[in-house]
Formats: structure tokens, C-alpha cells, sequence
């Protein structure tokens, strides 16, 4: 059992409770919120969505242990929120729902929207929404509804900010996730030299702590001078990753890089800074990296630990552990299994692509400018399943 300590709603709630607990059940059972609906329980649906320190997240697919001092806001919450209540008002008008199982998820997405795009056509209202799934609409009412919503808001006047803690869920730099009448979010260059100022100050005992660990090995036909000598240089090794790059040249242990990510109708583009640590006496080295995306309040920490054995002598065995903190919309995606199967997928893509490069040969597979996620995802399920066939 653990002791967590929460605000919901503006409420303090404390609660000793199973560390497996999920935020939905906790909110539900424990809370009595059960505007806050259980659809598919494994991120997918968005029925379960709330605010953790102001940012939409996915509370079945959330430990409670892990909203820990976070602020969690509930459909509940938003009684007498102008924004919330012209979305109301508008759903009902333009029947935005029919069922209602999905509508508080998609009145709280909407509420986002209208708060942090309050210029959104058609076509961001709609790809904002990909991830609240709705069975009976056809999602026509909805955008209409929220179209709807902006006009009456842009005569209304301005929303008051609102004020969003700093949790180990959801957290972000106050001036990436503003709401209507806040300072502009910041992005490209600047979001880069943020994430610079910004990088001594991650608490990286707390990335040890908590982050999601990845253990990945493989082998590769070269000596391991060949291999660490290799690995010495930070633009060969992000070349081998799809979706990766340097953005400037290492000077003084540190650089700068971005990776762009697409998972689903969602595309992330990581900008932010590498430290770069290496023992060539123990043929050891570890890179940490702080970003942030520029196109959400999303932030990934990552602490990379890899070295390089000799099994023999005309071969290496590279071992590589990652831990992680996702913070954001995109922690969602967190969940041990997705994970698991596109790092494995991708450890194949950059073994392949190390042994390559070593051999002179052109990458054989593609530096995309992209790194898909869902496709790796999808690849990594139809190989379980033709290992599965093969066997039987």
C-alpha cells in the first residue's frame, strides 16, 4: 500500500491505496467522479479523460501513484467555467452526442481546443479530436459544436488563465501550454535554447527512480575498437536511427538534436539537448537528453546507458538501457508493451543500419525523416505473430 496525496477539483484528497491503482478507478470509487467514464481501458478511447496539472491525459492507462502531488481537474471541476459551459450549450444545439458514454472525454478535449486554439478551422478541431473516439456521431455535431463554441467565445470576454502546478504527471515549462490570452507557446530556436537553460535543472534521481526501463543487446560483426570508435561520433549514431539527427556538433560533451516521432494522428517534433559521458577504458558511455516537443506541451528525459563487449574478436555485443519519463499528451503512450515492441523493432532497424555503415554500404533501411511509430508498432505485431505460426 502506498500513501498518495492529490487535488481534485481544487480539493486536497489523500488515500492509502495499491500502487496499481488506476486513476480512473481511484477517481471513480474513491472519489464518487463518475462523470470521468471507463471505455476501453487501454488509452484508446479517451472516454477517461481529465486534466493532470492542466494537460489532458488518459486517467485508465495513469497509476494513481504517479498523479502523486499532481492537480487533478474532472468534468465535475469545470462547473461555472465559461468555456466549459458554451461547450455544453453548443453539444446540446448542434447534438454533439446521442449515447453520451464519450462526451465527457470529448468536452474535456474540447475545453483544450478552445482554450489553446481559439483560431482552430475545421482541420485542427478534427485532428486534435483523433484521439476521443465517438461510436454513435460521426463526429459532425461534435466539430460543429466546438466551431461553435469558438465563435461565441471570441465575443465573450477573454477567459481568465488559468493557474497549472508543476506535477511528476502532466508537467511542463509554464510558457509551452498557455491558455487564451497568454504569451504565445514557443517553438523552434526558442524552444531549442529553453530546453539548454532548462537542462541543468532536470532531476535526473528522479528519471532513476521512476522512468521506464528498456533493455535492449545485440551483436554486430566488428571488433570493438571499430565499434566504440564508431560510437565516438554522435552524428554516425543518430544517422542510424530513423527520425533522429543533430541539430549542432558536439562541443564539450553536449550537443544539440531533435527527433521527430508520428504515432497514430499524432506527430511529435523533440527538440532539445544531449550530454554525452564515455569511459574508453571500460568501453562505456552514457548520453542523457531533455526535450521538449514544439508542437504540444509534451517532454521526454531520457538517461541511455550502452557499452560495448568483445565476445570475440572479430565481433561486438552492444547492450544499450534506456530510461524514460514522458510528460504530456504523449505519456499516454507509455504503457510497458507498445513501448517494448517498437523499441525492439527499432533496435533491429539500428543494428542493421550500424552494421552497414560500418561496412561502407548504403543504410539498408531508409533515414526517414520520420520515425513512425505505429508503423514500427504494427510491424513488430505481424512479426509475434508469424514467430507464433512457425512454431506451431
Amino acid at each position: 500500500m502506498k500513501a498518495v496525496s492529490l487535488v481534485i477539483n481544487g480539493k486536497q484528497s489523500e488515500a492509502t491505496i495499491e500502487p496499481r491503482l488506476n486513476l480512473v478507478d481511484f477517481l471513480r470509487d474513491h472519489c464518487e467522479l463518475t462523470a470521468t467514464h471507463i471505455g476501453c481501458e487501454h488509452g484508446v478511447c479517451g472516454a477517461c479523460t481529465v486534466l493532470i496539472d492542466g494537460v489532458p491525459a488518459r486517467s485508465c492507462i495513469t497509476f494513481t501513484v504517479a498523479a502523486d502531488r499532481a492537480a487533478i481537474t474532472t468534468l465535475e471541476g469545470f462547473a461555472g467555467d465559461p468555456a466549459m459551459n458554451t461547450l455544453r450549450e453548443a453539444f446540446a444545439e448542434h447534438h454533439g452526442l446521442q449515447c453520451g458514454f464519450c462526451t465527457p472525454g470529448m468536452l474535456m478535449t474540447a475545453r483544450d481546443i478552445v482554450t489553446r486554439f481559439p483560431d482552430a478551422d475545421e482541420k485542427r478541431i478534427r485532428m486534435e479530436l483523433a484521439g476521443n473516439l465517438c461510436r454513435c456521431t460521426g463526429y459532425v455535431g461534435i466539430v460543429k459544436a466546438i466551431q461553435d463554441a469558438l465563435v461565441k467565445l471570441k465575443a465573450a470576454p477573454a477567459l481568465p488563465q488559468a493557474v497549472r502546478g508543476i506535477g511528476p504527471a502532466g508537467s511542463h515549462p509554464p510558457a509551452v501550454h498557455k491558455e487564451r490570452g497568454a504569451a504565445p507557446a514557443l517553438s523552434g530556436r526558442a524552444m531549442a535554447a529553453a530546453s539548454t537553460e532548462n537542462f541543468d535543472v532536470v532531476d535526473w534521481a528522479a528519471i532513476e527512480r521512476e522512468g521506464v526501463e528498456l533493455q535492449q543487446s545485440f551483436v554486430v560483426p566488428f571488433p570493438r575498437a571499430d565499434v566504440w570508435r564508431f560510437f565516438a561520433d554522435l552524428g554516425h549514431v543518430t544517422r542510424c536511427m530513423p527520425g533522429a539527427r543533430l541539430t549542432t556538433p558536439v562541443q564539450g560533451g553536449r550537443a544539440e538534436g531533435e527527433v521527430t516521432v508520428k504515432l497514430g494522428p499524432i506527430v511529435s517534433a523533440f527538440q532539445g539537448v544531449l550530454d554525452v559521458a564515455r569511459d574508453d577504458a571500460a568501453f562505456r558511455g552514457t548520453v542523457r537528453g531533455a526535450g521538449r516537443d514544439s508542437r504540444s506541451p509534451s517532454s521526454a528525459r531520457a538517461i541511455i546507458r550502452y557499452s560495448i563487449d568483445a565476445p570475440d574478436v572479430s565481433s561486438s555485443q552492444v547492450g544499450v538501457t534506456v530510461k524514460f519519463l514522458l510528460s504530456g499528451p504523449l505519456a499516454q503512450f507509455s504503457r510497458g508493451g507498445l513501448v517494448k515492441d517498437i523499441a525492439d523493432q527499432l533496435t533491429r532497424v539500428f543494428a542493421r543500419n550500424l552494421e552497414a555503415r560500418l561496412s561502407g554500404k548504403p543504410l539498408q533501411d531508409h533515414q526517414a525523416q520520420t520515425l513512425d511509430a505505429g508503423a514500427v508498432a504494427r510491424s513488430a505485431l505481424w512479426a509475434r505473430i508469424r514467430s507464433f505460426f512457425m512454431r506451431t
